[in-house]
């Protein structure tokens, strides 16, 4: 198993970082949260869960441990593979969807696209024991409604968008987030921010 990579990052896209290591290449599919800590050029460092198929080997990437667990720990439910694993995790942080979990919060599954009514019942009932108690204090209102802002426009310079570009993205979509309420998914804004400049050139 690869447990994780570190080096300086070659390249970002929307859904993946390229770490190199040791003169090669490791593509690794990551959420948009974690791509947007991310700076081509600078060092980095991400824990990983290799996926293997009888076609693929895919590298998953994760900011931390902890969110490598829970991806990991979400596979175990029937029904979730890695990607669906990774979608939850790009629509709630792994405390999120621990907390929901708990509190049998089926809404915030069915946020996550590929989860409908009955599928979020049934993963509330398989994940109860697995992911454990949220281990942190959720943010706070005022930190959720600034944060996504630099977050998105970080991410957008990251992926070699023009800061006058990235400013005008977050603009557009500043609109979409205030109806999210208090805590904006950042993942989600990032591909409508993608799409709006898309759209403008």
């Amino acid at each position: 198993m690869i447990a994780f990579v570190s080096g300086p990052v070659a390249a970002l896209a929307p859904d993946t970082a390229v770490i190199e290591v040791g003169g090669v290449g490791i593509a690794v599919q990551c959420t948009p949260d974690t791509l947007s800590t991310l700076r081509v050029g600078s060092p980095a460092r991400l824990a990983t869960s290799l996926v293997v198929r009888e076609d693929s080997l895919t590298l998953y990437g994760f900011a931390d441990d902890d969110e490598r667990q829970v991806f990991e720990l979400l596979q175990t439910a029937s029904g979730v593979g890695p990607r669906l694993a990774q979608a939850m995790l790009a629509v709630h942080r792994p405390d999120t969807l621990r907390r929901a979990v708990a509190t049998a919060d089926e809404k915030a599954l069915t946020a996550v696209p590929g989860i409908g009514k009955k599928g979020a019942q049934k993963l509330l009932l398989e994940l109860k024991d697995r992911l454990g108690a949220p281990v942190g204090a959720p943010a706070g209102p005022a930190a959720a409604a600034t944060g996504w802002r630099e977050q998105v426009h970080t991410a957008l310079i990251g992926l070699g968008y023009a800061p006058r570009e990235a400013d005008e993205a977050v603009a557009a979509i500043a609109p979409q987030a205030e109806a999210d309420g208090a805590t904006p998914q950042v993942g989600t804004l990032l591909k409508a921010a993608l799409q709006s400049l898309n759209r403008t050139r």
